[in-house]
């Protein structure tokens, strides 16, 4: 199909073009628009009806949605604007220069530009910036048949009809019910008789992360957002949390690899923008190495003396980062999850440290027989060496479990005590072991 559209395109066939984009998916077609030529692209995106053309546009990338909207007149730009679903506008009026958005808010009308700029108001990270206010409310009032039909009159422009919101005068959250509940219902039954009370809600300023832990939790597709005086005043839906969790998982991902954060895709992210990403954390990684480096111009005199101890560094400090890291891993990715709290702390040192004996007695017995069978190394030497790859295991397996507990205690983000920083950390205390255990058994 796509080497078929840009056949056509090629040869100018607007006629025919547009007959094969209508049977089209518009995801598919925001695909093929991405690789049309720019002179071309808007040509293409004029002759799509005004409703795909609306969804089209809110899956091509920021890019290409500036490049139309410039190229646009006004009234095309509101007529996409109206319709957009309300949060897919705002997130593409937040990611457009200030020039684009001027433009686009002269588009609409007075009451559209209101709600447009309360809720460009909202943090960046709150539930209130990711909500959309089109949703179906009832009053507790109505009966199911006036509910019902209350529906089919306004629930045409909403994003879902699945979940209703029932409020009472003042719009007070008051109660949910589905849709399949009403269909099922008796028509003269209250919806105060019928609605689910118990409802799972979140707060205008609360962090989208806590939204998507709710969503998780309570199988939830949709759910309400209120104020402070728990009046609603949007929801949010799965289709949102799906790209906040995305979006967290790669910030995380980003972290753990000592990266600053970044939403723009790696193959269009300048290298000058990738270097400045990356480069403060490589610089604070490099300068705390430095103790590191301390350690064995303290222990210089043993390295003289005993010169083969050296061969084995590389082997304890990888090790050590190793095993850190995998505790790490597993405990950020438990807090994110919200499977492990603050008040874990005990529990999580508890099962680290039997973890640790388990897996550091294995390795520091299996590393012991090889350097005394295969390596031939003298048995002094090779419990040595064993002994401190035995202590470095356990320490690195506790120190990667609790640190991120420890970051998240003071409030900051727990993906940063991931494997660079663990490492290093133990990568000093593990030269501090092996130098101290060889100068006591070796005497030296």
């Amino acid at each position: 199909m796509e080497k078929r559209i840009t056949e056509l395109i090629n040869e100018n066939k607007i006629i025919e073009i547009r007959n094969e984009l209508l049977e089209m998916n518009t995801v598919d077609i925001a695909e093929i628009l991405e690789k049309v030529e720019k002179h071309q692209l808007v040509k293409i995106f004029r002759i799509l009806p005004k409703d795909i053309a609306a969804g089209v546009f809110s899956y091509i990338p920021v890019e290409l949605q500036q490049h139309i909207i410039e190229s646009i007149t006004a009234k095309e730009t509101k007529t996409i604007i109206e319709e957009l679903f309300f949060d897919d506008a705002i997130d593409i009026i937040e990611e457009m220069p200030a020039n684009l958005v001027k433009k686009i808010l002269m588009s609409t009308d007075y009451n559209m530009r209101k709600l447009i700029n309360q809720f460009l108001n909202y943090p960046e990270d709150s539930a209130g910036s990711i909500m959309t206010i089109e949703y179906v409310d009832l009053k507790k009032e109505m009966t199911v048949n006036q509910a019902i039909q209350h529906i089919k009159l306004t629930g045409i422009d909403k994003e879902t009809i699945n979940t209703c919101y029932v409020i009472d005068k003042n719009r007070k959250l008051e109660g949910v019910i589905s849709i399949r509940k009403l269909i099922l219902s008796n028509g003269t039954d209250l919806l105060s008789d019928i609605m689910n009370d118990d409802v799972i809600y979140i707060r205008t300023l609360d962090d989208q992360e806590n939204a998507a832990m709710l969503f998780k939790k309570y199988d939830l597709l949709t759910m309400p957002v209120v104020d402070n005086e728990r009046r609603l005043v949007g929801i949010i839906t799965v289709d949102d949390i799906v790209d906040i969790i995305d979006r967290e998982n790669t910030e995380d991902l980003q972290k753990m690899a000592a990266m600053q954060p970044s939403d723009e895709e790696y193959l269009k992210t300048s290298a000058f923008a990738l270097a400045k990403n990356r480069i403060m954390w490589l610089l604070i990684l490099m300068i705390s190495a430095t103790f590191t480096g301390n350690i064995i111009r303290k222990y210089e005199n043993i390295l003289h003396s005993v010169v083969i101890l050296a061969a084995f560094i590389p082997m304890l400090m990888d090790t050590g980062g190793n095993a850190g890291s995998q505790s790490s891993v597993l405990i950020i990715r438990g807090l994110a999850l919200g499977e492990i709290e603050l008040r874990d702390s005990f529990k999580v040192f508890w099962k680290e440290l039997r973890v640790s004996l388990i897996v550091g007695a294995a390795l520091a017995g299996i590393n012991y027989l090889r350097l005394l069978y295969f390596e031939k190394v003298n048995t002094p030497i090779a419990f040595t060496v064993s002994i401190t790859l035995f202590c470095t295991v356990v320490l690195a397996k506790v120190v990667g479990g609790l640190l991120p507990i420890a970051a998240k205690s003071v409030k900051l983000d727990p993906a940063i005590m991931a494997s660079p920083l663990i490492t290093t950390i133990v990568d000093a205390f593990a030269l501090f072991i092996y130098f101290s255990l060889a100068t006591w058994l070796l005497g030296v």
